[in-house]
């Protein structure tokens, strides 16, 4: 059985966007690993041993985003009161606020603020509404976070 994988609009793009950089590269690592051809005994080569190893990387991430793409199920933008997947969720606690994006775990980017609906706070916000409280538990310690506001 396959996955499906839930990804947003935005998410899709970004996908196809590393793809095809992705594909672009596969002429350069081709041409690394000719030239390291051409020094010779390849049993002791390392420029021919690390141009393989970038193509099996490379090859690997395309297949794998290929696959998401395949078995993608696109989030559509939804106003619910409740927090659901491709939610943006804006967390008070004090005077501190933060703003979270929900997203399924292919999307997941802590940097940019976008968190997986898999996470401890995904989890803790899934189903709350304005207003309601959300205790939060990550390394740091336990936060609990009122929800101001649901995009």
């Amino acid at each position: 059985m396959k996955k499906t994988y839930q990804i947003t609009k935005q998410g899709r793009v970004e996908l196809e966007a590393e793809l095809e950089q992705l594909k672009g590269r596969r002429g350069g690592i081709a041409e690394k690993i000719a030239a390291a051809r051409d020094y010779g005994d390849l049993t002791e080569n390392a420029e021919y041993d690390a141009a393989r190893e970038e193509q099996g990387l490379v090859e690997t991430r395309i297949a794998e985003i290929e696959d998401i793409l395949m078995n993608a199920e696109e989030l559509k933008a939804s106003h619910k009161k409740a927090v659901s997947l491709g939610s943006t969720v804006v967390l008070k606690s004090g005077k501190k606020e933060v703003s979270y994006t929900i997203v399924g775990s292919v999307e997941a980017n802590p940097g940019e603020l976008k968190i997986s609906d898999e996470s401890p706070i995904g989890k803790a916000l899934l189903g709350k509404k304005a207003g309601d409280k959300a205790e939060i538990t990550t390394p740091k310690g336990t936060t609990e976070y009122t929800i101001h506001e649901i995009k």
